[in-house]
């Protein structure tokens, strides 16, 4: 919604914090289509900033549905348009979207599955895993300011609902911590993981009715 705004350095830095987040997931979706990485590359970086300079996020709003939905329906229409609008990457409306790196984005790909998923399957896969990294770097720094850092990393892995490697028994023995308070901050950690990926999830669905849909959406996506 803050990109939708007026052409303001809050909309552009808004846009660009969408870029960062989001650039990936595209990525994926345009290698599957057939594009080369150079291509792939090119038409992101042209894609957001091709939103940017139409103002697209002013006409978005809560009520229109995902914002996963609206970013691959543009990239589609966009990509059915490549031609016409090559020039837009070297306009860029004002936008600086330079500090994007794609220097690992072929080393991201090359690690996809072979199988062949179609470029939506894809498309919404990598977006789910970047739901997910981004709701695990929020709880990372939330843990830090208190200290307890060490305390996530090592149970990290149980928010896949497994237990701990060797075990809480062993787990707290390494952590100098009862097995009791390791699994009661498994428990925490587990509950602050789903509050925190409902939050991220409903910032991008049009109410809060549908972001337990989205997630359950997000999680079909990475068993696909």
């Amino acid at each position: 919604m803050a990109a939708g705004d007026a052409d303001t350095s809050v909309a552009r830095d808004a846009v660009a914090s969408l870029y960062q987040t989001y650039w990936y997931p595209l990525y994926a979706y345009v290698r599957r289509r057939g594009r080369s990485a150079d291509d792939a590359r090119d038409l992101v970086q042209a894609f957001f900033l091709s939103l940017l300079e139409r103002r697209d996020f002013g006409r978005v709003s809560r009520d229109r549905g995902r914002f996963r939905a609206f970013l691959l329906a543009s990239m589609k229409h966009f990509l059915a348009n490549d031609l016409a609008r090559r020039q837009t990457l070297k306009r860029g409306g004002g936008a600086d979207l330079r500090e994007l790196s794609f220097d690992h984005a072929e080393d991201r790909y090359a690690r996809e599955p072979v199988e062949s998923v179609t470029p939506e399957v894809l498309y919404e896969r990598r977006w789910a895993l970047t739901v997910i990294e981004q709701v695990l770097a929020a709880l990372r720094q939330e843990w830090r300011e208190q200290g307890r850092e060490p305390l996530f990393d090592a149970l990290r892995e149980c928010l896949l609902g497994t237990p701990p490697s060797g075990g809480y028994a062993q787990t707290g023995q390494r952590l100098a911590m009862s097995e009791g308070a390791v699994k009661t901050a498994v428990h925490r950690l587990r509950r602050r993981f789903q509050a925190e990926l409902l939050r991220q999830v409903g910032e991008t669905v049009s109410s809060p009715d549908e972001a337990e849909d989205e997630v359950r959406r997000l999680i079909q996506a990475l068993h696909a």
